[in-house]
Parts: structure tokens; C-alpha cells; sequence
């Protein structure tokens, strides 16, 4: 079961789980899943329980207790126990998602290994690992440890040939032009972000920032695509998701989650269909080899090209191939294949590296590469 295309190229879920379509599931995360056909899922982002398996209460140093994770649900009798629920609920996660779908799980050092292993075992090709630096961590009130200053995500395809989503370009955009790396730095929530219970506690322990979402849904969805939470917890995923114009399904048992969730996302104004654009990933776009930049005249032969500190310079060719002389050195064939050779390289991305003069200065061909793909579309 695959997902349908519209005119506008955004995905349309299947028919089988249109009536699951943003809303929450009642019930174990286990067995709701199960009630979900094959292959309709895009993505799933999950925030398991963690075991933290804590002792006592943590007070802080004025003897004020602190409000950890101690709720029925992040319990477990043993390691045993709680390897063979995530066994369970990731089973059923890589079931439910597409060949092409991808996973995002988080959890901090407690259960992280134990759910790593796991997303392996259960078939899942791991991409990345993201270190989530929180800019305003919990202290280690009792100074018997290191502050505990991260959660890792782990991002994983359903398998090694999935063929998952990956918008280079708009997180590059988002990180001003600079290639995203795997740590992140978000706050913890607090103030108004923080959902609250009727006398004015937090309402869950892990709630996690929607800012942490939107970036994992800008880079690993697409408007439209429909996102998985298995924990749905206060419903961060859900108002993440709506905002950014993708479709979610929420799994939660306890009931004021639930109805805590189902408000904060009721609220969430989402955003119009042309500002959830974004840049759209090179894979996805129409291939444009040089020649053709050469062929439209937006490059003539003749020109020279220009390595990007300016230290190698080559000549362009009325057939795309560039031409360089160094020395006694001659060097012709393909922007890729001469632009390694210039650098000793084993491979090169002619379209990054080498650049034309421009009336305001120095740019990489690939403007040009753009420039035929806007006209390609109309």
C-alpha cells in the first residue's frame, strides 16, 4: 500500500486510515497499532517510556521536592520486561510505515542503548544519532553526578534500501546556509509552552519542545505526509504537525492527556499551504546536467570557471566538459571529474565547487542549475 500523489506533489494518505487521520487513539500503543493496515504510515516519532527506574524522591537543596518521572506508565519489573515492550511497539512502528518511512526515537542514557539495539533487531537501518543539548538543563541537585544535559534521538529508515525523506536543503536553509549538524540545541519547556493541570503542575514530566518537532518534521516530512506518535503524550507532535500542514495519529491511554492534548491542538493555527514550503531536497528535483546550462547560453564556451578560494581555474567547453592547463598538467572531462582531479580527490561535486563570475560577485554554477529547474516547472 502505497501513498497517492496530488497535482501539487503532496502526499494523500491511503483510504484505510483516513478515519484515523488527526486524531488520538485510545488505548495501549501496542494494540492500537495493530488495528492499523500495512505500509500507510510516512513517519513515526516516538518518545518512549524511559525506566528511569529512579529510588527515592529527589529533593532539591532547600529540601523542595523535585516533580521527576514517577508515574505508573515508566515503570517496568526489569530490564526483560521493558526490552520486550519496546521490541513490541517498534514491531509494530516498522509494520505500519511505508518501504520508504523512517523512524525518530528519543530517550535519554537510561533506555537509549537498550532502544538502540532494539530499533536494529527489529530490522531498522539507523541513519543519525541527534544529541539534543538542552540550553537550561535540570541541575544534579544531590552533586553525585555529571549534569544530565542531553537526550539522543536516534533516526532510523524501515530498512536499508528505503528510499526516506531527507530535506538537505531546507535544514541547511535553516541553519544559515551551513550543512545541519547532529547536535541540536533547544531549551527544556518552560513558561507558557509548559502544559499545566488544573492546579497549576505540570501535566506530564517529558513533555518535549515544539521546536524540537518542527525540525524533525521540516526535515524528514513533507506537507501532507502522515506522522505516527505511539506516546502522544500532551500532544507535542500533534500541534507540531498541524502547524507545519502534515497529518498526524496520536496512540495515548491516559485521559488527561488526552483531553490536554486535544485542546492545546484545537488551538494551533496552522499555516497557510505556500509558507509550509520549503527548499525542495536535490533528489527530488528534475536532473540538469551542464550541458544543458551550457546549451541555454547561461554559461558560454569560452568562460572560465573558478575553484572556490580562486586557486584553479578552468575553461568551459561547447559540449559541457571543462579544460584546465596547469603546468605541464592537462586536464579534460566533466565538472565532477575535473574539479577531483584539480583537488586530488577522490570525487567531486562540480555543481558546489566551481563558480562563474557574476555581476555581484563570484557563485557556485549550481544558481544556474536553479535557474533552468524554476523554468523546467513553469
Amino acid at each position: 500500500m502505497t501513498a497517492r500523489k496530488n497535482k501539487n506533489n503532496k502526499s494523500k494518505p491511503d483510504i484505510a486510515i483516513e478515519k484515523y487521520l488527526d486524531s488520538i487513539i485510545k488505548g495501549d500503543c501496542i494494540s492500537a497499532m495493530k488495528a492499523l493496515p500495512d505500509d500507510c504510515i510516512d513517519l513515526v516519532f516516538a518518545d518512549p517510556p524511559y525506566n528511569l527506574q529512579l529510588g527515592g524522591d529527589l529533593t532539591r537543596p532547600d529540601n523542595s521536592r523535585v516533580n521527576g518521572v514517577d508515574d505508573e506508565w515508566d515503570k517496568f519489573a526489569s530490564f526483560k520486561a521493558y526490552d520486550e515492550f519496546t521490541e513490541q511497539w517498534l514491531t509494530e512502528a516498522r509494520r505500519v510505515l511505508k518501504p520508504d518511512g523512517a523512524i525518530w526515537v528519543i530517550g535519554s542514557y537510561h533506555n537509549i542503548f537498550r532502544v538502540g539495539t532494539a530499533v536494529q533487531n527489529t530490522g531498522f537501518w539507523i541513519l543519525n544519532d541527534v544529541i539534543w543539548r538542552k540550553s537550561n538543563p535540570m541541575p544534579n541537585f544531590r552533586g553525585t553526578r555529571l549534569t544530565n544535559a542531553h537526550e539522543t534521538l536516534i533516526w532510523a529508515a524501515k530498512s536499508q534500501k528505503s528510499k526516506y525523506t531527507f530535506n538537505y536543503r531546507a535544514l541547511k536553509a535553516a541553519n544559515d546556509d551551513l550543512q545541519m549538524r547532529s547536535d541540536w540545541e533547544f531549551a527544556i519547556c518552560t513558561g507558557e509552552e509548559r502544559i499545566k493541570d488544573e492546579g497549576g503542575a505540570k501535566l506530564h514530566p517529558t513533555q518535549k519542545p515544539e521546536a524540537l518537532l518542527h525540525r524533525v518534521l521540516i526535515g524528514a516530512t513533507n506537507p501532507g505526509d502522515v506522522v505516527l506518535d505511539p506516546f502522544f503524550g500532551s500532544g507535542t507532535t500533534g500541534a507540531a504537525a498541524k502547524y507545519l500542514g502534515r497529518r498526524y495519529i496520536g496512540i495515548e491511554r491516559d485521559k488527561a492527556y488526552i483531553a490536554a492534548a486535544k485542546r492545546r491542538i484545537a488551538a494551533v493555527k496552522p499555516l497557510s499551504a505556500d509558507d509550509i514550503l520549503t527548499q525542495p531536497s536535490p533528489k527530488a528535483a528534475p536532473r540538469v546536467p551542464f550541458g544543458q546550462v551550457v546549451e541555454n547560453r547561461l554559461i558560454k564556451p569560452g568562460a572560465k570557471l573558478y575553484s572556490p578560494r580562486g586557486n584553479h581555474e578552468a575553461k568551459v567547453r561547447a559540449d559541457g566538459s571543462l579544460y584546465v592547463k596547469e603546468g605541464e598538467d592537462e586536464i579534460q572531462g566533466s565538472i565532477h571529474k575535473v574539479g577531483a582531479a584539480v583537488q586530488n580527490a577522490a570525487a567531486c561535486n562540480g555543481w558546489t565547487y566551481w563558480h562563474y563570475e557574476a555581476k555581484t560577485g563570484r557563485k557556485p554554477i549550481d544558481f544556474l542549475r536553479d535557474k533552468i529547474r524554476k523554468e523546467m516547472r513553469g
